[in-house]
């Protein structure tokens, strides 16, 4: 019994620092945001309470707020299922047995470890500019140059791509599945005669599932949080075409130090971020297979 208790305190002990890092970092700010939302705190100021005043004003008269949730659902619409697809596609490459796929690998999954870093998002500013990699090479081609960061039309899916360029953490977790998938159901279905395509969506997709839920929840909860390559790239223009809710909390909070009403904003999508994922989570008992399901 002494043992046993040793044991615990041990583990105490390891997962401590932790504990104050979760309690500091994590749940004490959580809480005091939720405290924050409910007064007019100028960041600067003393906090006075103000009931319910900043969610009726997001509600009711701010417009900006408006845009910017449409123009994160579009982003989230159009990063998150590319970057999947797109993950899975390379992963199911990277599955085949080729000379030197381990060189292959690694080099795809470079793009995930530089992350949505400043850099990368600077890099992908002086590629799709005006005078740019990307419209020089139109150019050798004979194709007419595209503003692609200045025109509303493209701008937001040219930021879009630097979230599905970063796919190699949900192409690892592919790569890692597909390993798991008994050789003996695809030798089953080649010789009832199921071709290529079928033998994907009957066996590879159902298999996958449970990574593709993980995936989906994962990217999504990141898309409606993502805020950096957006405002290093066009800092929500062209005409708010790019103003992610990440740029609006932003703004709100620190540009015109608004921080109670940053704080509301900031409830506001964490309660649309559990809605999403709550709904993809009862819509998996539709559509994931578990292999230990009857």
């Amino acid at each position: 019994m002494k043992s046993n208790t040793k044991y615990n305190y041990a583990g105490y002990l390891y997962i401590l620092p932790w504990i104050i890092g979760f309690l500091l970092l994590q749940l004490v700010p959580l809480i005091n945001s939720l405290w924050y939302s409910f007064t007019d705190f100028q960041l600067l100021g003393s906090p006075n309470f103000t009931g319910l005043a900043n969610f009726k004003k997001i509600f009711s008269g701010d417009q900006t707020f408006i845009k910017s949730l449409n123009v994160t659902f579009i982003y989230v619409l159009i990063a998150v299922p590319l970057k999947i697809a797109f993950a899975l596609f390379i992963a199911v490459i990277l599955n085949q047995k080729i000379k030197g796929i381990n060189l292959f690998r690694t080099l795809y999954y470079i793009p995930s470890i530089l992350g949505g870093s400043v850099a990368v998002s600077v890099l992908w500013k002086y590629l799709f500019m005006n005078q740019g990699v990307v419209n020089n090479t139109l150019a050798v081609v004979g194709l007419p140059a595209i503003d692609w960061l200045g025109d509303p039309r493209y701008a937001l899916g040219t930021v879009s791509m630097v979230t599905v360029w970063q796919f190699g953490s949900s192409m690892l977790l592919f790569l890692a599945g597909l390993k798991q998938i008994p050789v003996s159901l695809y030798e089953a279905a080649r010789i009832d005669g199921a071709g290529r395509a079928r033998i994907f969506w009957k066996i590879t997709i159902p298999e996958l599932s449970p990574i593709v839920l993980f995936n989906l929840i994962m990217q999504m909860i990141n898309a409606f949080q993502d805020f950096t390559s957006a405002y290093v790239i066009t800092q929500g223009g062209p005409l708010k075409s790019t103003y992610l809710y990440g740029l609006m909390l932003y703004d709100q909070g620190f540009k015109f130090f608004k921080m109670g009403y940053a704080s509301a904003l900031s409830w506001i999508l964490f309660v649309i971020i559990m809605f999403f994922t709550s709904l993809t989570f009862r819509s998996s008992q539709s559509w994931v297979h578990y292999g230990d399901s009857k």
